[in-house]
């Protein structure tokens, strides 16, 4: 009878053997080169943190601290590339923080670089690994000279310390930390979306009403001059301002529409995606289940992801019917929108679907194609349920 041995774990050492291998010269070129890379980081740190401190009470203070900070995380990164090449550590790279523009401007990235723990982490591990540093090389280069035979075990023993250090003090503390990071990374998206929409919102009115109304005021003066020399020439230029009226007040209704329609304030999802579903180029069935209606803010995305994932229907599907299905499941609210069209749909495919996945992603969402070519699209979204205030 066969036994089964379970397979190793790729981030543990393999063991130790005599004479020295490949992994036991790794670690003793690991333990070589602690001592040039720990003062590095201990004179860095040092520097950083004293010239910072020195001038805290200047405006230039926590500038200089936010950035030494920020290299401090770097010198963290060299080192985990470090102990990742020679000692086979794999540690996550904790989430980088945004610049200023993905911040939010300048202050809140100072604050965040300020208080960010992983940037601290790095330090205090720069600072406290001089002396082990000092040892290790000490102790590994008189071994290389006099304890030969046990230099493996020994250089396993110190390399199991650096790990450790490693693990406790360079890798992301918990999923916590990494998720405050992506959320503040993430508000950069929403930022960058609503100043599109309001770009959006200012040409639209630039090129169409805005534009309506100045011919419409033009028109209208000409047709006063012409009042009492030729009344129906005036008349015929009334007429057709009447007509620019009713064209103008359209266009102001489908922009109005665009930013937050009426009838989702007044009536909610129901009444809202049935209008949407009316629009569109395909039959669209609706079905809307909710024991009460969501935050405005999550009603107001849900409605603008099926808005937009129906105009795709409309112009790319080539599709005979559609559904729309929206309800609650636990926490969250789920949406589903399925076409019997061609598929082949993806985020990168220019259809506006990798705008609904980061706005989606933004707000803590879930956003899934499933889209094989010939059989037709399921996307899946899912929002945090909120509800009202």
């Amino acid at each position: 009878m066969t036994t089964s041995t379970p397979a190793p774990d790729n981030d543990r050492p393999p063991p130790v053997r005599a004479p020295l291998g490949a992994v036991a010269w790794k670690e003793v070129a690991h333990l070589l080169s602690n001592l040039p890379a720990t003062l590095f980081g201990f004179v860095y740190t040092v520097a950083a943190l004293s010239i910072a401190g020195g001038l805290s009470v200047t405006v230039v203070g926590l500038p200089l601290l936010a950035l030494g900070l920020s290299g401090s995380r770097q010198v963290g990164r060299l080192e985990r590339t470090r102990t990742r090449l020679l000692l086979g550590v794999r540690v996550e790279e904790p989430t980088p923080l945004p610049g200023p523009g993905r911040a939010g401007g300048f202050f809140p990235w100072l604050f965040s670089a300020v208080k960010d723990p992983v940037a601290w982490r790095s330090a205090l591990y720069e600072l406290v690994r001089l002396p082990w540093g000092v040892l290790t090389f000490t102790v590994t280069l008189v071994g290389l000279c006099v304890l030969w035979p046990v230099l493996s075990y020994l250089t396993r023993a110190l390399t199991n310390v650096d790990r450790a250090l490693v693990r406790a003090l360079l890798s992301p503390s918990d999923e916590l930390e990494r998720r405050i990071a992506q959320l503040e990374s993430d508000r950069g998206v929403v930022v960058d979306t609503a100043a599109a929409d309001l770009r959006r919102i200012e040409r639209d009115l630039h090129d169409g009403a805005q534009a309506r109304l100045v011919a419409l005021a033009m028109g209208l003066g000409l047709a006063k001059e012409k009042l009492a020399e030729d009344p129906d020439a005036a008349a015929a230029m009334v007429d057709e301002a009447h007509g620019e009226v009713k064209l103008a007040l359209r266009e102001l209704r489908d922009l109005a529409r665009g930013i937050h329609p009426a009838v989702l304030t007044d009536r909610g999802l129901d009444a809202a995606l049935s209008s949407v579903a009316s629009r569109c180029t395909v039959p669209v069935k609706v079905a809307v289940d909710l024991p009460e209606r969501p935050a405005a803010a999550i009603e107001g995305i849900a409605y603008f992801t099926v808005s937009e994932l129906l105009q795709n229907i409309s112009k790319h599907s080539r599709a005979h019917t559609a559904g729309v299905d929206v309800r609650k499941s636990g926490d969250r609210l789920l949406i589903q929108v399925t076409d019997d069209g061609r598929g082949g749909a993806t985020p990168s495919g220019g259809t506006g679907l990798a705008g609904l996945t980061e706005r989606l992603g933004a707000v803590d969402g879930v956003f899934v194609v499933d889209s094989p070519p010939g059989q037709g699209t399921v996307v899946t979204a899912e929002l945090p349920w909120r509800s009202r205030g």
